[in-house]
């Protein structure tokens, strides 16, 4: 149904709102995909590797790097930045690896990094014995690619084999190898995957269970699969076996397998989501060669399986059974009484863990065989509690104590024994790993991460801003202590403000040497559209809500105006990604705020973005260009038809990749473009390897932070 309204809408002719003033140049006449396209005069920069594109990248890069790299601060910056990145003093991030423990290493004499292992007792000591299992730098060298580290995927209980995922470039899409832990080489005549956007699971050593492209007609418009089937020891993929099918109009990220264990390795439940939009699922269960869809919410995460219970946070109001389940609300509940035939609870077992307040929202999950472990965000700070199974008794809780006002992160976990890493940091406190045991929900720390930049200066405030509807917003301010309330502090805010992520505190050293110790002040604005007060707070900016976003981060930057922290001279704002159609509208709508942007990997073009890949996964989010009501209320705040000759911006720093296949690189270079079109200062950067995730090397990512921290200099404290 949804599709054939998608074909329809190319003939319907939508005119463009009323402007208090004239339209702006190259405003689309109607809103029809057509005439969206006939009103875009830049389309070639979205070839990727085009001709014209590729000339136009090359032009830019020459006139941005002189004015970024040429700047005295440069190589000061970017010395600092690659000190930071390649510490050695950082803490290893552990993963349980069989007996052990694996961490994958980046520093100055593996660029590329490497994986590794070592036994947990020398994990804790301050010189653990590491032993190498893939080098990637040394692979690099020997294929002639340029490898980026994925991960790795490996088999419980003993972890020996493992799927390790390599992308070129450092885009989404991997190629994917067996690896043995026990050899140190990759398997002959194991399996491997070409390069995709894949969705795998082991199922067991000679089994997995694979959602991938397996040929034409077998990818959604966004890209990603929405068949599983089941590949055996040396099969070909065209030869595996179908378990489950979705649809070509699917939407999302994919159909995706799980295969949830109990702490000994064994197969608990296999489960399959799929996504009919952005966060709308169905929720399926394999069984025995039987295909069963669960009673769970179309909005739903979930988080595992243990006592023969699914584990999921409800992520919308819901009813079930004679229950009235809120927005948030942590459940786990026998799967039998989830399949279809169970309309009546049998069960005097309690299947509500935890319902959030209204500042409160769940952050993260571990499932163990008999207990779940909850991060708990309490007004955008963290706290960690383990919740027991009792029965008709209900689910008591019992704290690990952390810290106060620190954002607390969820690591890796060892069901079988029970323990579980996380860690502890701060905007000005650096990180702090801990190993809890689950059972007597007892921590101890096992290592503290050093302070890389000097935080005696700067002190750390939580303030609210009132938002155009008069939604409490807010907001935490790092500043300097001796800060002049006049207006004249330099200061970056930075907001995400969609698909319900969420922004407590972080220790971000790069920030604290570049910006800080140079007296800058840093704002994380905790805008509706993030997760920072549950699904509510999400959803309140979805769709033809978004305008709350971006009047949610406009009003914090007056906020701090009115306070007398700074004024629109010394501000400016970053978003990347979702962040940057944030970043972008907030220049359109209110230039009179700031004099800075950063609009880093962006969304921009919002009525062009379901066309450019991998766009159409994220119509749940913004709506649907095509469908003439959402046309309607995405052209009200689309960045890219929005520019204005006459407007006064500031001089802004758009950046991108062009290995970049989550949020293609033409949304970057046509509005770099139309912005010279129209005469307005700008520059506009493309590093040509990273991919989205800027996690190709740590040389790389310490010239991107300087670029950026040199023009943030130029224009706030200059």
């Amino acid at each position: 149904m949804l599709r054939s309204l998608m074909l329809g809408v190319a003939a319907v002719a939508i005119s463009a709102p009323a402007f208090a003033q004239s339209a702006p140049p190259h405003f689309p006449a109607d809103l029809t995909p057509a005439g969206v396209r006939a009103a875009d005069d830049h389309l070639a920069l979205e070839e990727v590797e085009g001709a014209e594109a590729m000339a136009f990248v090359r032009a830019e890069n020459e006139r941005s790097l002189a004015a970024l790299t040429g700047d005295r601060r440069y190589e000061t910056f970017r010395s600092e930045a690659f000190d930071i990145l390649s510490s050695t003093a950082r803490i290893p991030g552990p993963s349980f690896l069989g007996s052990g423990i694996g961490n994958f290493w980046q520093d100055a004499a593996n660029p590329k990094g490497v994986w590794r292992r070592t036994t947990l007792d020398s994990y804790r000591t301050d010189a653990p014995e590491w032993e190498t299992l893939i080098d990637i730098d040394a692979l690099s060298r020997a294929e002639g690619k340029d490898w980026v580290w994925k991960g790795a995927d490996c088999l419980p209980p003993d972890e020996a084999r493992c799927l390790i995922s390599l992308s070129e470039g450092g885009k989404d899409a991997v190629v994917v190898r067996e690896f043995d832990t026990t050899t140190k080489s990759f398997v002959d005549g194991g399996f491997v995957l070409p390069e995709g956007k894949h969705r795998l699971e082991w199922f067991d050593v000679d089994t997995l269970l694979v959602a991938t492209d397996f040929g034409p007609g077998t990818m959604t418009e966004s890209g990603y699969p929405f068949i599983v089937k089941r590949l055996k020891r040396g099969q070909a993929l065209a030869d595996a076996t179908e378990l489950y099918r979705g649809d070509i109009s699917d939407g999302g990220y994919g159909v995706s397998p799980s295969v949830f264990r109990d702490g000994s390795g064994a197969v608990l439940a296999t489960i399959v989501n799929r996504p009919l939009d952005t966060y709308r699922s169905e929720t399926w269960r394999l069984n025995g060669g039987v295909v069963t869809r669960l009673n769970v919410p179309e909005k739903v995460s979930v988080h595992g399986v243990m006592q023969g219970r699914l584990v999921f946070t409800a992520e919308q109001a819901w009813r079930w059974n004679t229950q009235e389940i809120a927005p948030g609300t942590l459940m786990a509940v026998e799967l039998p009484l989830l399949e279809p035939g169970h309309d009546t609870v049998i069960s005097n077992a309690a299947t509500t863990v935890l319902r959030p307040t209204d500042r409160q929202s769940i952050d993260g999950v571990a499932v163990f065989d008999d207990r779940i472990v909850v991060n708990v965000l309490d007004n955008v700070r963290g706290s960690l509690a383990v919740f027991n199974n009792r029965g008709e008794f209900g689910w008591p809780r019992t704290d690990i104590a952390v810290p106060e006002n620190v954002a607390v992160s969820l690591g890796d976990r060892s069901r079988g024994s029970g323990r579980l890493f996380y860690s502890v940091q701060g905007f000005l406190t650096p990180p702090t790993l801990s190993l809890a045991n689950i059972e007597t929900a007892a921590s101890e720390a096992i290592k503290a991460g050093p302070a890389l930049f000097d935080a005696s200066t700067h002190v750390v405030e939580q303030f609210e801003a009132t938002s155009t509807d008069g939604t409490k917003i807010p907001y935490f301010l790092v500043r300097p202590k001796n800060a002049p309330m006049d207006g004249s502090t330099p200061t970056i805010m930075f907001g995400y403000g969609g698909f319900q992520v969420s922004y407590p505190p972080a220790y971000k050293p790069e920030m604290g040497k570049l910006w800080l110790e140079n007296g800058g002040a840093y704002v994380v604005a905790n805008i509706r559209g993030g997760g920072e007060f549950g699904p509510a707070w999400h959803q309140a900016a979805l769709r033809e809500n978004r305008q709350r976003a971006f009047d949610d981060f406009a009003s914090v930057a007056r906020d701090l105006e009115q306070r007398g922290v700074t004024s629109p001279r010394r501000l400016g704002i970053y978003g990347r990604s979702n962040g940057g159609v944030l970043t972008s509208v907030s220049i359109t709508q209110h230039p009179e705020l700031y004099n800075a942007a950063v609009i880093e990997s962006p969304l921009i073009d919002m009525l062009r973005y379901q066309d450019l890949p991998a766009g159409a996964s994220w119509i749940g989010e913004y709506g649907d260009p095509r469908i003439p009501d959402d046309a309607a209320f995405i052209s009200r705040y689309s960045a890219y038809q929005l520019l204005r000759p006459e407007a006064e911006y500031p001089r802004l720093y758009i950046t991108t990749n062009t290995r970049d296949d989550r949020v293609h690189p033409g949304h970057a270079r046509k509005f770099a473009a139309r912005l010279a079109d129209q005469g307005h200062d700008h520059l506009y950067y493309e590093e040509t390897s990273g991919g989205h995730s800027n996690d190709a090397d740590p040389v790389a990512n310490a010239r991107r932070w300087a670029r950026h921290y040199v023009y943030l200099s130029q224009q706030l404290m200059d």
